[in-house]
């Protein structure tokens, strides 16, 4: 199966409510207009797949200060032609930017979606966010897409990340 019919059958089984059942639709016109729109090379906008890192024991999340934007943010970024579908692509892309392996992603497929604008060539990204959680005694270590990492408590997320992030952090915590 190709990772674009992947994601159309991720989406269409996504719980979506309120707005996100109008963002899923948006994803999924997206991706009958767009066969390449899993690709970065898709400049009308593409799929991003990011995970959430969560450490239960205690109570807290992992996030990524992004080199680029400057930002704490979950990890994530774009799919790359061996990942099998949207699901592997995030739990790479968090096993990457962590440098934690071990993580499992929480059952039940993606968490959040998030579209945002990012600067041309392209225009969007469409982001499935996935939740993982992290092996206990896991140590992080940054990578080079990174200017640092650092572990958060959930009430300190809303002071230092935007509103996607809190908002993938609230539901993620509302599954668990």
């Amino acid at each position: 199966m190709s990772l674009h019919d992947d994601a159309v059958l991720v989406l269409k089984d996504y719980d979506a409510r309120g707005d996100q059942a109008e963002l899923r639709q948006t994803y999924l016109d997206h991706l009958a207009a767009h066969p390449d729109g899993t690709w970065k090379s898709c400049h009308a906008g593409h799929l991003t797949a990011s995970a959430l890192v969560i450490d239960l024991e205690r109570g807290r999340v992992l996030l990524t200060l992004h080199k680029k934007l400057g930002m704490w943010l979950q990890m994530g970024g774009h799919c790359e032609p061996d990942d099998t579908g949207l699901a592997a692509a995030a739990l790479r892309e968090a096993t990457e930017e962590s440098g934690m392996p071990g993580l499992s992603l929480l059952p039940g497929g993606p968490v959040t979606l998030d579209r945002h604008p990012i600067p041309a060539p392209c225009h969007w990204h469409l982001d499935v966010q996935y939740a993982a959680l992290a092996p206990a005694g896991a140590a992080p270590a940054i990578s080079d897409e990174s200017l640092d990492l650092r572990w958060f408590r959930y009430d300190e997320v809303a002071g230092v990340a935007d509103a996607s992030v809190v908002r993938l952090m609230e539901r993620t915590r509302a599954l668990l």
